[in-house]
């Protein structure tokens, strides 16, 4: 009989692995959160059951706690905040009238992402997100409510191609040097039909704010 898998994908048990009993780190935690983020993003939790499994991840003390929230998924998310994070081709996302959709912290940048959402709030933070790949296409198919798209230095985001009906654009640039690299340009296309599309840094935390950095900047954008 097989081990149970742990949080780093090894198998543990009386092979070689680490021990379920063994204490977690804080990257072991981080990576569980990598995994459980990425899967609500593809609709394999629920926003309830990420809350309720995120917060059995931050306050685990072994690498078996962490192991039974990643058991009943795919194990291809196991790489997800690892050094093997492997991007998808394509990734859609259809809902209706349901609760807001986000990808955020270390989540995968796919080549294509796929739209299809009627009133539902989106929100795609480049902030933290792994990007392996130096071109990412969504193609929107949204009516409703507004899609956000966080950036931050290195990520660019093209317009052109989306069409608009009662909606509109806000684009609020990155501030950058002339000479900082594109690491990935994103490129909206297809129809965005009421609400708007917003394109925005960060916001800097209340910290950042007194002592006037900017977002992204330092310890005390980390919340802990």
């Amino acid at each position: 009989m097989s081990g149970e898998i742990s949080p780093t994908g090894r198998e543990s048990g009386s092979g070689p692995g680490p021990s379920p009993e063994l204490r977690a780190s804080h990257a072991d935690r981080d990576r569980v959160v990598d995994v459980l983020r990425v899967a609500a993003g593809d609709g394999l939790l629920t926003a309830d059951e990420l809350d309720e499994r995120l917060e059995v991840a931050l306050s685990a003390r072994t690498l078996g706690e962490l192991a039974v929230l990643t058991a009943d998924l795919p194990p291809a998310l196991a790489t997800v905040g690892g050094t093997g994070a492997a991007a998808k081709d394509v990734v859609r996302i259809e809902q209706v009238h349901s609760g807001a959709i986000e990808r955020m912290g270390r989540w995968v940048v796919p080549r294509k992402l796929e739209l299809a959402v009627t009133y539902c709030e989106v929100t795609l933070d480049f902030t933290d997100a792994v990007i392996t790949h130096d071109t990412l296409r969504i193609e929107v198919g949204m009516t409703g409510k507004t899609l956000t798209l966080i950036t931050r230095p290195g990520v660019v985001v093209d317009t052109d191609g989306l069409q608009l009906v009662h909606s509109g654009v806000k684009y609020r640039r990155t501030p950058v040097s002339p000479d900082t690299p594109v690491v990935l340009r994103v490129e909206l296309v297809g129809l965005k039909a009421h609400g708007r599309v917003v394109v925005r840094p960060p916001r800097r935390t209340f910290a950042q704010w007194l002592l006037r950095r900017p977002a992204g900047s330092g310890p005390a954008n980390r919340a802990e």
